[in-house]
């Protein structure tokens, strides 16, 4: 492993979100929209990842870690678990019209909030975002942060395996479909982390009483001085119509695979040629 280098990097931002907890999200059967009385926020799994990745680059290169999330009030609850766990500021971008944004809207606000965080904090050298979110599942708001800022984009990360401030170069692994992938790049860059690239550390009891007396900044648009045709519903080219659990049918099991693997086959090609599915 890499020791810290004295001339380390700068800045590194993390994008992170706060997200319903899927696996309490309820449907109003009439509107067919999510039911958020009652329901639990947490912080979007993958971006705990990216959290973490950003805290060992920090740890073994220098540099301070700056946690960045778009949403509600609320969310302060998510940016003070990034503190407990070693990001150095918090930013919360806040404000109501900024609500109902797709994800061309939010990778636009969040651009300009990182590009002011660069002009209060110095030159940025990574974005770590996690790989999606569990709420909308698009995976476009890290890559879209990289275009806008045209920082080197590196998606599906699963290992950092080297960084080198001097020659400001980045090797990454990339888990790909069925294989992975060794790639360098430029900085500054983006990287999206998967699940496999580490394990989240655990805050300490100090750590946490710290962080829930820190200071947080709240930007609005007022701060940001953003257009109000580009954020928002008002800058979403997309919106949700509606939102519904997919209804599933029962499966149906065929013969015995094991007793009569022949015979489970004829019949799957029986039923597959009476559905229309396979024609001989």
């Amino acid at each position: 492993m890499a020791t810290k280098m004295k001339s380390g990097l700068k800045n590194i931002v993390v994008a992170v979100k706060q997200v319903p907890d899927t696996n309490q999200v309820k449907i109003d059967p009439e509107t067919g929209t999510l039911i958020r009385e009652g329901v639990p926020f947490i912080v979007n799994p993958f971006d705990t990842h990216a959290l973490e990745a950003g805290l060992q680059v920090k740890d073994r290169f220098g540099g301070q870690v700056i946690a960045i999330s778009m949403g509600p009030p609320n969310t302060v609850m998510t940016l003070r678990k990034c503190l407990a766990l070693g990001a150095d500021q918090a930013i919360l971008v806040s404000d109501r019209l900024f609500g109902g944004a797709d994800t061309l809207a939010t990778s636009y606000v969040l651009t300009e909030a990182i590009k002011k965080i660069e002009q209060e904090n110095g030159r940025i050298d990574l974005i770590i975002c996690g790989k999606q979110t569990i709420d909308g599942d698009t995976a476009q708001v890290g890559p879209g942060l990289a275009t806008r800022l045209g920082f080197a984009q590196l998606t599906l990360v699963d290992q950092i395996i080297d960084l080198s401030p001097g020659s400001h170069t980045l090797t990454v692994r990339r888990k790909l479909e069925g294989r992975k992938e060794i790639v360098q790049a430029k900085l500054p860059a983006l990287l999206t982390m998967v699940r496999e690239a580490n394990h989240p550390r655990y805050p300490t009891v100090p750590a946490r009483l710290g962080a829930e007396e820190a200071e947080l900044q709240v930007w609005n648009n007022d701060f940001l001085k953003l257009s109000p045709e580009r954020i928002g519903l008002r800058g979403s080219p997309t919106n949700v119509k509606r939102i519904f659990a997919p209804e599933r049918k029962m499966g149906e099991i065929l013969g015995d695979g094991e007793k009569d693997p022949q015979g489970t086959v004829q019949l799957l090609i029986q039923k597959l040629i009476e559905r229309d599915l396979l024609s001989l």
